[in-house]
């Protein structure tokens, strides 16, 4: 960025793993930041806490479910950049929770987007779509591979990735698709499948429990390293015409090699730890994603570093070390120095 030049982001969904990184990275750089923070009874601001000492970072009350709210905001904060990160990501919850999922994922976007219409705002936006959307589709998948969601939340995804498109063709708003497959770190939520396993393994290394219970052992995904991910949101809105890109490492392992990975860190042999629960399969699978990123390289010189079992130190140390420090999570801030991964 330009010396001298000051630039205002609102992030929503800040609390959550990428949320959490992109504030970082944004302030690493010389933004202002807002951040969109729903009401709860209790603060969930963990991953952020590192954060919050900064005069440049400003939290709001707020909720994709609630237009006016948005407007109001908007109206207020006038922000140049708008990160839509905010969502109901677990995929087996969506199976769960449709229209909850529905509702947050999908029609929170809408809402966000009529927003910035209403208020007359010209920003850039950042939608972030997800790899769910291809599904069934087989891979490699790329900008032009069609959708066959497998899920609620993939559908609602879906919903989401055609309304930007819509708004943007419509409205010639400033707004793109960041199509990003699997993402990972050690601000990774406890419920997702990567650090459920590094975490139950830190635990089983220690001595504070004898098993691990998991479901599809063999579906593969490409998985990256969320923190080169959120410099590949900000490329996209620094380029000149809005367009849409898929992010990933163009890499595939099964959840059954990263277990193993996983394990074999810890010199142990996963086959004596790890129980099988058809419970914890989806109604309907997808068995394998795989990005083609030919385009963000070429055009925005995004180049991941980091993929697949690479993550499994990064995590699992960090899992280690929470665990023996009291229970204390994210240890790994912080992650950017001058707008670099470090």
């Amino acid at each position: 960025m330009a010396k001298g030049v000051k630039r205002a982001a609102l992030i929503t969904g800040i609390t959550g793993q990428d949320g959490s990184y992109l504030a970082e990275f944004l302030l690493s750089i010389g933004y202002t930041v807002h951040g969109l923070l729903r009401r709860s009874s209790s603060p969930n601001t963990s991953r952020i806490d590192h954060l919050l000492a900064s005069d440049r970072l400003t939290l709001h009350h707020g909720d994709l479910s609630d237009g006016s709210r948005l407007v109001r905001l908007l109206v207020d904060i006038r922000p140049s950049e708008i990160y839509n990160l905010a969502a109901q990501s677990h995929v087996m919850r969506s199976f769960g929770e449709p229209e909850y999922t529905g509702n947050t994922t999908g029609l929170g976007t809408i809402r966000l987007l009529e927003a910035m219409r209403i208020a007359q705002l010209e920003a850039k936006y950042y939608q972030a779509s997800s790899s769910e959307m291809f599904g069934a589709t087989p891979p490699p998948q790329s900008e032009d591979t069609p959708f066959h969601p497998r899920s609620p939340y993939g559908v609602a995804k879906a919903y989401s990735y055609w309304i930007t498109r819509n708004y943007r063709e419509a409205y010639g708003m400033f707004a793109v698709n960041g199509i990003l497959f699997n993402h990972e770190s050690p601000r990774r939520g406890e419920a997702f499948v990567t650090r459920k396993i590094t975490k139950a393994v830190a635990e089983i290394s220690l001595g504070l429990r004898d098993t691990l219970v998991l479901g599809n052992l063999d579906a593969r995904r490409d998985w990256g390293y969320a923190p080169e991910f959120v410099q590949a949101m900000w490329l996209m809105l620094q380029v000149d015409e809005a367009q849409d890109f898929v992010v990933s490492t163009g890499t595939s392992y099964s959840v059954r090699e990263f277990v193993s990975a996983a394990f074999d860190y810890k010199n142990l042999n996963w086959e004596d730890y790890v129980q099988f629960d058809p419970a914890l399969t989806r109604p309907s699978e997808v068995d394998d994603l795989v990005g083609d990123a030919a385009k963000a390289r070429e055009v925005l010189g995004w180049v991941p570093q980091i993929a697949g079992t690479d993550l499994v130190p990064i995590m699992l140390d960090s899992d280690v070390v929470a665990l023996s420090s009291n229970g204390s999570a994210y240890v790994d801030q912080p992650q950017f120095l001058n707008g670099l991964v470090s």
